[in-house]
């Protein structure tokens, strides 16, 4: 995606330090592969966007319908993070790519504009948070629907989904316009190529308390992830084992949810945790690039997890692995009805 292919520039040589503390030399960053990356995600959310909405004109009468509204909700906030943070990190990914080629070997000090890095800044923290929330917000929504599906129905209607989408966006909204009201402010970070809070060095007790709220909601986010998930899939199991029936809505919409939660954990919560620990040394900063980059291909990969599974998909794939059944019986009727008479 946006920063999967950033490389630090490579380092200078300065006689006068010991050769020990320098960082080895890194290759100049990869232009083409971003784009790649970027196109990639776009291309995966707008698909999924186009299933998405086949999908809501089918169900948008029935339980399902606020379900899909949250993942609406999570594929749109995908691809435009995807799109509008790319476009800040190719623009400084394309100057360090040029200014490398004009002084080969010599470590490029430029940082980003200062209204230009506030702005980076604050969409890194808006579209990395907003995704998190979302997702718990869709867990909690089938946790209700499975385990007390009578208060589901009553409570959770298209029109509550609306206003938790607004309410969830406002708060990471305004944890992102924080820094732009002068409460902090976002500064450059290692290798030079995107901005985020400050995490690295002297903190002042706003820069700890916006690190800290930032991590502590998208952890908190992936731990309702996990505890409504496992609700879920434990009233799915009780109800298989005592003869209940199974809706193969619910068992879609729970092994969607189940796989988004498996890459939003892995693909998160190194680079929440390492922004959680603060450090000083250049090699925690080596940490926190690769947590974004990691964090980075969840909104890749979320179209995906709603284009392969659903029940469409998972019938064909069912009947592949699984011979036909009625293949017995149809030829037992074929012969029965060619046989002499």
């Amino acid at each position: 995606m946006w920063l999967t292919s950033t490389s630090p520039p490579a380092c200078p040589s300065i006689q006068t330090l010991n050769a020990t503390t320098l960082p080895p030399p890194i290759n100049p960053p990869s232009f083409g592969l971003s784009c790649f990356t970027m196109t990639l995600g776009g291309l995966s959310n707008l698909s999924a966007q186009g299933i998405l909405a086949k999908s809501y004109v089918r169900f948008r009468q029935r339980s399902k319908a606020p379900f899909l509204l949250l993942v609406g909700a999570l594929l749109l906030t995908d691809l435009a993070g995807n799109l509008i943070p790319g476009a800040f990190a190719l623009h400084l990914h394309l100057g360090q790519s040029r200014r490398h080629r004009v002084a080969a070997g010599m470590r490029d000090t430029t940082e980003p504009a200062g209204m230009f890095c506030q702005l980076f800044g604050a969409s890194l923290v808006f579209f990395g948070l907003c995704p998190l929330l979302l997702g718990s917000a869709m867990a909690v929504e089938r946790c209700m629907g499975i385990t007390q599906p009578l208060l589901h129905s009553a409570l959770i209607t298209v029109a509550h989904m609306r206003l938790a989408v607004l309410l969830l966006s406002s708060l990471a909204l305004l944890l992102a316009g924080l820094p732009l009201m002068d409460v902090d402010s976002y500064t450059t970070q290692f290798p030079g190529t995107w901005c985020f809070l400050t995490v690295h060095g002297p903190l002042s007790t706003a820069d700890t308390s916006l690190a800290l709220t930032f991590s502590g909601l998208g952890l908190t986010a992936l731990s309702l992830f996990l505890i409504c998930n496992t609700l879920s899939r434990l009233a799915l199991l009780q109800a298989r084992t005592s003869s209940s029936p199974l809706r193969s809505l619910d068992v879609e919409m729970m092994a969607q949810l189940t796989v988004i939660t498996m890459v939003s954990c892995v693909c998160w919560s190194p680079f929440l945790v390492s922004s959680f620990c603060f450090h000083t040394v250049r090699q925690s900063e080596r940490l926190v690039l690769l947590g974004l980059r990691m964090a980075t291909w969840n909104q890749i990969l979320d179209p995906w997890v709603y284009i392969l599974l659903r029940r469409a998909v998972l019938r064909r794939v069912f009947r592949i692995l699984q011979p036909d059944s009625r293949s017995t019986p149809t030829q037992s009727s074929s012969c029965t009805t060619n046989g002499p008479t």
